[in-house]
């Protein structure tokens, strides 16, 4: 009888949220990039999924279980450092738009010392349109769980309530843990007084002390917000921002014994089981909707904010994303390709939601979109507006989420980058369908000490051939395409040394 009840209660919950909003899922992963997963997001020459060597190193089952019943996309961009990309969701906007073009140091302006004086170092403030205020005020119930790393220690963007969610397990200012165990209190060695410690992750004292890996607190506590706004009637947004697979890598030793013997460095497996952990978070959150009746009405976007940062190889060469070149804070693909997965956590076609936005089964998307699409696609979803006053650079994924190309938005990225020191120092990069240009501010920084870099994608996906001297007109062309889109986003530009004129890049005669 008790049986009987609990699934008549869940249909009945199931059907009352059905007819009103869809839940939204947005799943980041920190600093994983597109090869750090067994499911093959670059394709061949006929537009096919083509696997590569990391594709058989690491496991991620339930991502190939979320991309079997939606689509993934094999270009999909992001900056190349965290908290740019993850203003960029909240806000639709490029990173050279909002002007915070780095990840943001908590505790001091880390511009560098030739960057832009008045990039935006205090993130997202209270009162800046976000995709979580929007929602709230639309009746969703927000909700953040893990990282948020939105603005410094002390300011408003520390915590994501100030910025629109209703709730906060595990965001601060911090863009890594101090530690993922949970015997070291996630990096809090002083306890209930995180003030103690540098990278402490606040609002899990409940599992400190205990054997919990910080992918599996992070996964209860999302599973147990869900039921809540489950039980409320309430329609609801989570932004599940997973730390990993961020370092320190700390090996998750559910999972360890799997890559013993496969020919890596120690810090190599422990990343892998950092990547296995969060795919056995995706598959909990998974059952868990299906459990109580919620994944045909959830909708969720898995996505990395950043290329990978994997403890493989130098940053310029092709190593930890093989075959694409670089990682995490490079100019090259590597830096800024990330996977990207929509789906409806269960697909049901007769589902109203469903219908209203039809995603296609098995399929890749070859077409160039990025991480600031997410906020128009949502908003339109759910029936929400930003402000006209609010200049939104993302375009809609309606079209190219059914499988289909769309022939109303082009094929451009823009990646900004005025700062130092990381990977790769003051560059901007422009890619413009199959063309791909780099500009070097300061030419000393550049690997081949000159301002330009020139790639045919379509020809070159791997960045081999700098077609710069032998491609002067195409060069003139992209480097003009470059300028303008700066131009467009007001960007904000390093400066010359010891003043505070601004280095803006130049296209060759």
């Amino acid at each position: 009888m008790k049986t009987l009840l609990a699934i008549l209660l869940v249909s009945f919950v199931s059907t009352a949220l059905a007819n009103d909003k869809p839940n939204i899922i947005v799943f980041l992963v920190d600093d994983m990039g597109v090869m750090d997963t067994s499911v093959p997001f670059l394709t061949d020459s006929t537009g096919k999924p083509k696997r590569y060597p990391l594709n058989d190193y690491y496991r991620t089952p339930n991502m190939e279980r979320l991309a079997s019943q939606g689509i993934r996309f094999n270009n999909f961009c992001a900056m190349s450092v965290c908290s740019p990309s993850r203003i960029s969701i909240q806000t639709g906007q490029n990173a050279a738009r909002h002007h915070a073009t780095n990840w943001i140091n908590p505790d001091k302006n880390n511009a560098g010392p030739n960057g832009p004086p008045g990039w935006n170092w205090q993130g997202i403030k209270k009162g800046d349109v976000t995709l979580a205020s929007l929602l709230r005020d639309n009746g969703y119930r927000t909700m953040h769980v893990g990282k948020g790393h939105f603005g410094p220690r002390g300011s408003e963007g520390e915590d994501p309530k100030n910025i629109g969610f209703n709730i906060n397990v595990g965001g601060s200012s911090i863009g890594q843990p101090g530690s993922y165990s949970g015997i070291q209190n996630y990096g809090n060695a002083g306890g209930k007084n995180p003030k103690k410690t540098t990278h402490p992750v606040p609002n899990l004292e409940k599992y400190y002390g205990t054997e919990t890996f910080l992918s599996d607190a992070l996964t209860r506590e999302a599973k147990s917000l869900i039921s809540e706004s489950v039980e409320a009637k309430t329609p609801f947004y989570l932004n599940f921002s997973h730390y990993a697979v961020h370092a320190p890598f700390e090996s998750d030793a559910r999972y360890a014994a799997n890559y013993v013997g496969k020919d890596k460095s120690p810090a190599a497996q422990a990343f892998a089981t950092l990547i296995e952990g969060m795919d056995d978070s995706l598959g909990r959150i998974l059952d868990h909707l299906d459990s109580i009746g919620q994944a045909e009405n959830t909708l969720i976007f898995f996505l990395g904010d950043n290329g990978s940062d994997a403890p493989l190889g130098h940053e310029h060469a092709v190593a930890c994303a093989a075959p694409l070149r670089g990682k995490k804070g490079s100019h090259y693909e590597g830096g800024m390709r990330v996977p990207f997965i929509a789906s409806w956590a269960k697909r049901n076609m007769e589902n109203t939601h469903q219908r209203n936005l039809p995603i296609a089964a098995g399929a890749i998307q070859n077409q160039q979109a990025a991480v600031q699409d997410l906020f128009p696609t949502i908003l339109k979803l759910v029936g929400s507006n930003s402000p006209t006053t609010h200049m939104v650079d993302g375009y809609l994924l309606d079209t190219l989420l059914t499988g289909k190309r769309d022939s109303t938005r082009g094929e451009s990225f823009l990646m900004h980058y005025p700062h130092s020191p990381h990977r790769s120092d003051y560059f901007t990069s422009y890619r413009d369908g199959a063309w791909k240009v780099i500009y070097h501010y300061i030419p000393s920084k550049a690997s081949d000490g000159s301002h330009y870099q020139l790639f045919h994608l379509g020809e070159d996906p791997f960045e081999q051939s700098n077609l710069a001297d032998s491609q002067p007109m195409e060069l003139k062309r992209m480097m003009q395409g470059l300028v303008k889109s700066l131009e467009q986003h007001n960007a904000l530009y390093p400066v010359e040394s010891g003043t505070k004129v601004a280095l803006k890049p130049t296209v060759p005669n």
